[in-house]
Formats: structure tokens, C-alpha cells, sequence
């Protein structure tokens, strides 16, 4: 639990309201979230599904891998397949609709995604003395 780097897969596939996974889900997030603001070096995977119930069409989905390393000030995520009902939803169909007409907005945008249900940033993080001197 308290190795560095800290690398995690999860299925998040069973957050439906009619079978208690969303409660599950909601029960368990929170312990999830404290076990990794031990680590100066994260990763983690997972996959989402979120549906009203067992065997519906997912309202909303996503692949997600989400990492930071405290000791480079970095952090970053990126969703893949991310999908509303069905429909391909991230940055990268933003780029698409726009690259015709709007060019410059559709290559400042595709930094954070350039492919169809793709979304993602890098961003930094403040200084954490403890994981410098971890090494």
C-alpha cells in the first residue's frame, strides 16, 4: 500500500443504481483517494461505467489513468473512450468539429486531446519537501 511508486488499476463498471454499486462505489472512493496522498510517485487506471441499472445503456463512460510524481511538481490525466450515452464526448471530437473552420483553436485544444473521446492535461504541483528528500 505504501510502496513508491504507488500503481493502481481499478474497474469501475458496476455504478448502477438499481444493484448498490453506486453506493459501493461511493463508499469505497474516499479510502481510495486517502491511500494515494501517501505516495510522492502515483499511477493509476481504471475503467467507468455509470448506468441506471445492471445491463442499460451506460449513461456515461471512460478509460482514465491519472498519475503524479510530487518530487517533478507533475501531474497529469487523460480519459480515453469517453463516452455519453453512447456518444463520443472528449476534447479530441471538440478538435475535430472545429479544424475546419477554426484551426488555431482546434491545435491550441488538441493539446489536451486530439483523438475522438480523448481528453487529457499535465498540470504542476507545488513543491512537497518530503518527497525530495524520499528521493
Amino acid at each position: 500500500m505504501f510502496a513508491n511508486p504507488l500503481c493502481i488499476e481499478y474497474s469501475k463498471r458496476d455504478i448502477t443504481f438499481d444493484n448498490g454499486g453506486a453506493l459501493r462505489f461511493l463508499l469505497a472512493e474516499p479510502s481510495r483517494f486517502a491511500i494515494t496522498m501517501l505516495t510522492c510517485r502515483y499511477y493509476q487506471r481504471d475503467h467507468w461505467s455509470v448506468q441506471t441499472s445492471s445491463g442499460a445503456t451506460p449513461l456515461v463512460t471512460w478509460d482514465g489513468q491519472y498519475w503524479w510524481n510530487k518530487s517533478h511538481r507533475e501531474a497529469g490525466a487523460r480519459l480515453t473512450n469517453f463516452r455519453i450515452n453512447g456518444q463520443s464526448a472528449g476534447m479530441g471530437d471538440v478538435v475535430s468539429l472545429l479544424r475546419a473552420d477554426f484551426p488555431d483553436v482546434a491545435d491550441a485544444l488538441a493539446d489536451f486531446g486530439d483523438e475522438a473521446g480523448e481528453t487529457g492535461l499535465v498540470t504542476s504541483l507545488p513543491y512537497d519537501l518530503a518527497c525530495d528528500l524520499a528521493g
